[in-house]
């Protein structure tokens, strides 16, 4: 195959540009459970499909949704490990920001520092890229924000973003049905129903994990199950 001998070395182009193991991490991304993210004037959203891969499995330790600091979460597609890595370096910058300034940490700060962290490991020899995805949801000082960030280091912000398995349709899914007003409700529906379109199956609120960030408190709260149930009514 040709793109053997730039395989070995993270470090080496290849005559297209591109850089093998990077995408090598971008397809394992594609291979994760779905999640999703939500923005809206009224807060953000995070949802996420937790099936666990066993019945045996203990649930309780499985997660795709996490928090960094009170008004930040993520959810996250790809190498749960990595993941952690990552996860712990953003709440020893959101405590240090706090100790230091006496506020909490901008968003797109915290995700601009650990997007550097990623990029580290995309150009130098001996080590691997991060094999996840991140979305991270929050609200700060100038109001509600998504970003994601992927294996190559680089972010971007959205208004409805998928990762994961089948993220292509679920998509088109969030395009078809996101508009600029949503309330917070009507982003938790939009977002399920984008995890449902992802996953290519009906789920249950058992799996079906949301959290949200509303703008008025600026402090994440997981829904229970139950009321998750009564938003795929």
């Amino acid at each position: 195959m040709r793109g053997n001998q730039y395989d070995a070395a993270i470090t080496i182009f290849s005559p297209e540009g591109r850089l093998y193991q990077v995408e090598y991490a971008l397809e394992l991304v594609k291979r994760g459970a779905p999640i999703v993210g939500i923005h809206s004037l009224e807060g953000v959203v995070l949802a996420a499909n937790e099936t666990p891969e066993s019945n045996l499995e203990d649930t309780s330790t499985f997660r795709k949704i996490f928090q960094i600091d009170e008004h930040v979460g993520v959810a996250i597609a790809g190498l749960s490990s990595d993941a952690r890595v990552l996860i712990d370096k953003g709440r020893v910058f959101c405590q240090s920001n706090k100790l230091l300034y006496d506020e909490p940490a901008d968003v797109e700060g915290l995700v601009g520092t650990l997007s550097d962290q990623i990029q580290v490991y995309t150009q130098h020899g001996g080590i691997r890229p991060f094999g996840v995805s991140i979305i991270f949801a929050g609200v700060d000082t100038t109001g509600p924000h998504l970003l994601t960030t992927d294996p190559s280091g680089s972010y971007r912000g959205y208004r409805a973003r998928a990762l994961g398995r089948n993220a292509e349709e679920s998509n088109k899914y969030l395009e078809e049905n996101f508009k600029e007003d949503l309330s917070l409700d009507e982003a938790i529906k939009l977002a399920i129903g984008a995890v449902e379109k992802g996953s290519g199956e009906e789920l249950t609120s058992a799996v079906v994990r949301v959290a949200v960030i509303p703008t008025e408190t600026k402090a994440m709260k997981r829904l229970t199950e139950e009321v998750v149930a009564k938003y795929m009514r």
